[in-house]
């Protein structure tokens, strides 16, 4: 076929498309360390960067706060204060780079220490000009925090007043930067069906939308302005067709709802703009080769279709079901965007899914869904409704039950996990425990040194100040970003900016979804017979067995402690199920308070060695020996002996997939504890 041939067919030969922004999801431990691995991977040829925070930066708390014990540079960097979020750019022109943080709830703090830093990198510039160069992201999604990954710390209409606050400022003074990612990264992970998905990211932007508008900082011209700014972070699973059709049944979705409830008339302005991790809870720790093909398959989910392709996307690495990434892990999920951007003929041609009858239907479908979902969460008075009701966490909680159940029963393959487990032993986990990089021990005390030591060196009086400004705006309608600013630019910590919202705006604590969500349906004979066991145990010792599920720490990935209440619900124990971000001090006390048997203590952010020996401290001083602990999570196998060492009677890892499995389990301890059998 010739050039002629090919004209009008989409096959002729053009220049090719730009790449996306390359990025990894990185930090730990320091500021030092940090930055030294986002110079490092800028050689490498990634384009953009994405700043994981620590969980104590995350919700709002400083280094030497006690809630933060064990936390501390655990999921990534403690930036408590302007010199550590120095340190974190030092050496990387923030004018000239494209940042993603991944910050929601102290988004605003985050984004002005970003800005002040720039600021600072540019003595000659004004700070007007200085802002106007600024390309990248906050998250500052907090609707999907309440319903998965739980680092809220406001309610959620203050919460909301900070989105539009920051999305006015930054529409005014930081035209280039996203100021939101509406996100259902976390949605998927928490159980969300892709029509849940599309339905809630969706009527979340609505009410961040509907919320800008009506504060008036925006005028009607520039409105369209913020709809342009508006972007994405999605979730790529692995069923590669189904996602595919997500993506692009977002597109659709999105262009109507600009246009239709909002009246934007310029196309480029309602495109539906992204960036994308992979489904990294998709990855499992039983033959974690297996997660590099699941990484590329969801890549390609959000790259071959031209009209719904991702903007940025950011792998995880293949052992992140065992512990955190070495650099080499990092590198190799760089290496498989840039293989597909750079040896591939993808960015070549056009869209290449456009007249496929089955994506048309599938795209169709799942349009149809979301449209039915998001006018059943309007009809509740919206997103926010929809959350403090406590509707949209039930729905994900069934739907997530309902998906292990077709795991367990076999009618959902994972491969190395319920099917295909014979395996050879693997080079790449030989040593599991040099298979993964340990976050570095000192760094909870060197982050609490650098709080005192830069509180020694401040003006107190001007933080005074600025923070009193901050409390006073917050209690008007006022913009809070100038206040924030001035804060940072004083000398503020983290801790200390939330803790004066926290006194003006209170603080909120998420509906579980638990009580309300549809378990396992049919009982089956392995589950009827862990029914009986729990049964007859709590016969034996006098009325029903009752199970404490804790998360003690910041972690609020809550979705397996979800779960696990849910399941031992079907299985006939009494459950004790208080929510996220809970001390030991407060796991012990409910223990006492309920008289239970057992208590299951779930912690995915590596801070197991800190606060699991606390509550098993905490157990013995208030006399409860015969109470067994069990613990879930990411553990290494070497912690795991020496939690099991400290006293806990059981741990159970991504690998220990069945529910029915681990009830029974817990019902041995009980037993076991009480020489029943």
């Amino acid at each position: 076929m010739t050039d002629q041939d090919r004209a009008g067919t989409g096959l002729e030969p053009r220049a090719k498309d730009r790449p996306w922004v390359m990025r990894t999801y990185a930090g730990h431990s320091t500021a030092s360390a940090s930055n030294a691995l986002y110079r490092t991977n800028l050689a490498k040829g990634q384009t953009g960067l994405s700043v994981a925070f620590d969980l104590p930066t995350q919700t709002g708390y400083d280094p030497d706060d006690a809630l933060s014990r064990g936390e501390v540079g655990k999921v990534g960097v403690p930036v408590p204060h302007l010199g550590e979020m120095r340190r974190l750019f030092d050496g990387i022109p923030l004018t000239g780079m494209n940042t993603s943080m991944t910050i929601n709830a102290p988004a605003m703090w985050l984004l002005a220490l970003y800005q002040v830093v720039a600021e600072e990198q540019n003595p000659d510039l004004e700070p007007t000009e200085v802002a106007h160069q600024l390309a990248g992201t906050t998250q500052n999604d907090i609707i999907k925090e309440y319903l998965s990954r739980g680092t809220y710390v406001f309610p959620p209409e203050h919460s909301l007043r900070l989105i539009g606050d920051v999305i006015a400022y930054t529409v005014h003074e930081i035209p280039r930067w996203n100021p939101i990612n509406i996100c259902s990264y976390h949605l998927q992970e928490a159980g969300a069906t892709p029509r849940q998905e599309l339905a809630y990211a969706l009527c979340t932007a609505i009410a961040v939308l509907d919320q800008v508008k009506a504060s008036g900082q925006v005028s009607e011209e520039d409105f369209a302005k913020v709809v342009g700014r508006i972007s994405f972070f999605v979730n790529a699973g692995v069923r590669f067709v189904e996602e595919t059709c997500k993506m692009r049944a977002f597109v659709e979705l999105w262009d109507e709802i600009t246009r239709d409830r909002y009246g934007v008339t310029d196309e480029k302005m309602r495109r539906f703009r992204y960036g994308v991790q992979v489904n990294s809870l998709g990855l499992t720790e039983a033959q974690p080769e297996n997660n590099v093909q699941r990484i590329v398959l969801e890549m390609l989910g959000v790259t071959l279709s031209k009209k719904a392709r991702a903007r940025a996307v950011q792998l995880p690495a293949w052992n992140e079901a065992l512990g955190l990434p070495r650099p080499w892990d990092q590198q190799w999920s760089l290496r498989l965007q840039q293989v597909l951007a750079y040896e591939s003929d993808l960015l070549e041609y056009d869209d290449i899914f456009d007249g496929s009858h089955v994506i048309e239907a599938k795209v169709a479908e799942l349009v149809e869904g979301a449209r039915a979902e998001m006018d059943r969460v309007q009809a509740m008075g919206g997103a926010i409704a929809a959350v403090e009701s406590g509707y949209m966490k039930q729905e994900l909680v069934s739907a997530h039950a309902a998906r292990r159940a077709r795991i367990e029963a076999g009618e959902e393959v994972i491969v190395g996990v319920n099917r295909f487990e014979t395996t050879e032993p693997s080079p790449l986990t030989a040593d599991l425990d040099a298979a993964i990089q340990a976050a570095d021990p000192e760094a909870e005390a060197a982050a609490v040194r650098s709080v005192e030591e830069w509180k020694a060196q401040r003006d107190e009086a001007e933080v005074t100040a600025a923070l009193d400004r901050l409390a006073t705006d917050a209690k008007t309608d006022t913009n809070l970003m100038p206040a924030t600013l001035a804060a940072a630019r004083a000398g503020a910590t983290t801790g200390e900016w939330a803790a004066t919202l926290r006194e003006v705006f209170g603080e909120f604590r998420a509906p579980t979804g638990v009580s309300g969500a549809v378990g396992v349906a049919e009982a089956g004979g392995e589950l009827s017979a862990v029914r009986a066991r729990v049964r007859e145990t709590g016969e034996a010792l006098g009325g029903r067995l009752r199970l404490l599920v804790g998360k003690p720490g910041l972690d609020g990935h809550s979705n397996g402690a979800e779960q696990v209440a849910v399941r031992a619900r079907d299985a006939g124990f009494e459950v004790v199920y208080q929510g996220i971000r809970l001390t030991p001090e407060q796991i012990v006390a409910a223990a006492v308070a309920e008289d239970v048997h057992c208590v299951g203590l779930s912690i995915l952010s590596g801070s197991h060695m800190e606060l699991v020996p606390s509550v098993l401290d905490g157990l013995r001083e208030a006399g409860l020996d015969d109470v067994p602990v069990v613990v879930g999570g990411i553990i290494p196998d070497s912690d795991a002996r020496r939690l099991r060492e400290a006293g806990v009677a059981a741990v159970y890892t991504p690998k220990d997939f069945g529910l029915t499995e681990i009830m029974g389990g817990i019902v041995d301890q009980i037993r076991r504890a009480h020489d029943l059998d």
